[in-house]
């Protein structure tokens, strides 16, 4: 054979083996190569947090949460095809304020007043757990608190809470919002809610016993079923809707500046089996909540605890709560964890800071 036929084909050759080495080199160098997941933060998923301050079940203010996490209260999951925000909750922590409740929940940093409002708030959840113990008799038992209106002044009232509740041995629960009266005068010790079904019952149903359960709701909503609110509050006139796939769309009305609840007389029939026998049996101002500032919340607002029923048979639930253990609680299923995929928030030209409530509550 010619040599330069021959020497063409060594050079061919070794040519070949050095790139197939090469290649084996670059191969081996990306596969021993550490890939660094990248943290999806809430933010990442839901960019409105310059809007809100954080408060986490333990009681603190965590202030703005853009780039933040904390693996107890508040972080991101993927369910397979979303990122989700997770908002976690145990029956028993460190409360904020005055409240008996904890909370992992977003505030607004502004507040803003009902009768020249043009503020709206919306957001797609899916509740993922309610607690597993409580008296069934307690109509805060097994449920959380998903969206608000808080009031900033006077009183701190709320024209809105907007509630997810599921009785253990059920397969679906009810969607529910409450409007809590600002009451007339100093003194507080009076004031009401007033319930209104959406999806299922309200909150006035309960249980015979501490662990007997009413009918389950025919059109309820299940933990892990997707549903959303719009909250807008424009001229005094607060507009609700909630939207969930597979039931019905259901729109509301309710004026926060002028009162229904002005006189005993108004005082309706839930009210009087629910809250009357108590004491609380106040009524409202005329003006409602006009001149107060207003402001939104979000997030998981858990409502049942470990308070003896006997305190309050509305609102302490005799739950579960291994003396405020949090990796117990969280172990057997005794706390709120709602999943937040999207959200926004509207807000009014006339909205100024809300960091009085803040510094008086923290």
């Amino acid at each position: 054979m010619n040599k330069k036929i021959i020497t063409s084909i060594s050079a061919l050759l070794i040519f070949g083996v050095f790139i197939i080495l090469n290649s084996c080199n670059n191969t081996a160098k990306k596969t021993n190569k550490k890939e660094t997941k990248k943290t999806v933060y809430a933010s990442d998923i839901i960019p409105f947090f310059d809007h809100w301050k954080l408060i986490l079940g333990d009681g603190s203010n965590a202030g703005f949460a853009n780039n933040f996490e904390n693996k107890d209260f508040f972080y991101t999951a993927n369910d397979g095809n979303s990122d989700w925000i997770v908002f976690k909750t145990p029956n028993g922590g460190d409360t904020h304020g005055t409240s008996n409740n904890t909370r992992t929940e977003l505030a607004q940093v502004k507040k803003w007043y009902p009768k020249t409002a043009n503020d709206k708030l919306t957001a797609t959840l899916k509740v993922m757990n309610v607690s597993a113990t409580g008296d069934a008799r307690v109509a805060a038992s097994h449920a959380v608190v998903v969206g608000q209106i808080h009031s900033a002044d006077k009183h701190e009232n709320e024209p809105l809470k907007i509630f997810y509740k599921k009785f253990p041995s059920h397969t679906k629960g009810s969607v529910f919002w409450h409007y809590e009266i600002n009451t007339k005068g100093n003194n507080n010790s009076g004031r009401w809610d007033y319930s209104t079904a959406v999806w299922g019952h309200d909150f006035s149903v309960v249980g015979t016993e501490a662990n007997t359960y009413p009918e389950e709701p025919k059109e309820g909503i299940a933990l892990g079923e997707e549903f959303s609110y719009e909250i807008e509050v424009k001229n005094g006139i607060m507009t609700l809707k909630f939207i969930s796939k597979g039931h019905e769309t259901k729109t509301f009305t309710k004026n926060l500046i002028e009162s229904e609840y002005t006189t005993t007389a108004d005082i309706s029939e839930q009210t009087q089996k629910l809250f009357v026998p108590m004491g609380q049996d106040g009524v409202e101002r005329k003006e409602a909540y006009t001149g107060e500032g207003l402001f939104f919340k979000l997030g998981a607002y858990n409502q049942t605890n470990g308070k003896s029923p006997e305190v309050n048979k509305n609102w302490c639930s005799g739950a579960e709560i291994h003396g405020g253990d949090i990796k117990k609680q969280y172990e057997d299923g005794n706390y709120a964890e709602v999943w937040f995929k999207t959200g926004s928030i509207f807000i009014s030209d006339d909205a100024v800071s809300n960091e009085g409530y803040f510094t008086k509550n923290d």
